[in-house]
């Protein structure tokens, strides 16, 4: 409950650009190539692919928006490990928000996304500066749904990659493609849920605190 409460709590308060919210999320890819050319169906003027395709390796995307200002920004990887991580937070931190005083980072608690991370990828006074630019807010466990970039994944998921992407380089562009458009066009997300409703729906899962216990307090 408290983990919960805190993420949103985060999310409702007010917008300051010295001070962004970002949601991060990540998900593995697997790269698909065709065995046979599409063909052409006359009555549906639509491609029709074989059944049959050939896996060409995985990979993993790493998912970042800040969605009360409408941006993300995605990178595909090849693997995802704590190198791998760090190397994103650092360009979140360096490249992509140079100037804030802090960056509120919202996340789940996969055991890479923590700073001990970035100090096996980087010099410690590197790691120690970059750490200093951060808040973390971690999700609960099985609270995943609580996390804004995971929306943002199911959008990218359904919007560019439902169909078979043969490499890396191609999911790239099309990544790139996807991503340009959309910050162009701001989208945001209006999140309503907030810690008074959470208390109404959720209250069989808060702990039982009765009268006596509270006057012992």
């Amino acid at each position: 409950m408290a983990a919960m409460e805190e993420v949103l709590d985060v999310y409702h308060w007010p917008y300051n650009p010295k001070e962004p919210r970002v949601c991060m999320d990540e998900q593995p890819v697997q790269f698909v190539k065709e065995v046979r050319v599409a063909s052409n169906d006359i009555k549906s003027n639509r491609q029709v692919y074989d059944n049959e395709y050939e896996r060409n390796g995985t990979g993993n995307v790493f998912m970042f928006v800040e969605p009360w200002k409408g941006w993300r920004n995605v990178n595909v990887t090849e693997r995802r490990t704590a190198l791998d991580w760090a190397k994103q937070i650092r360009e979140l931190v360096d490249v992509h928000f140079p100037d804030a005083e802090k960056i509120h980072l919202i996340m789940d608690n996969l055991n890479t996304h923590n700073t001990s991370s970035l100090y096996q990828a980087f010099p410690p006074e590197k790691a120690r500066r970059i750490a200093r630019n951060l808040d973390i807010h971690y999700t609960p466990k099985h609270g995943s749904w609580l996390n804004m970039a995971e929306i943002e994944l199911s959008v990218l998921t359904n919007q560019c990659l439902d169909r078979r992407i043969p490499d890396r380089p191609t999911m790239i562009e099309e990544i790139d493609a996807w991503q340009s458009e959309r910050n162009l066009q701001e989208a945001t997300t209006n999140w309503t849920f907030n810690i008074q409703r959470a208390r109404f729906k959720m209250k069989s899962t808060y702990p039982k605190i009765d009268d006596q216990t509270i006057a012992q307090n």
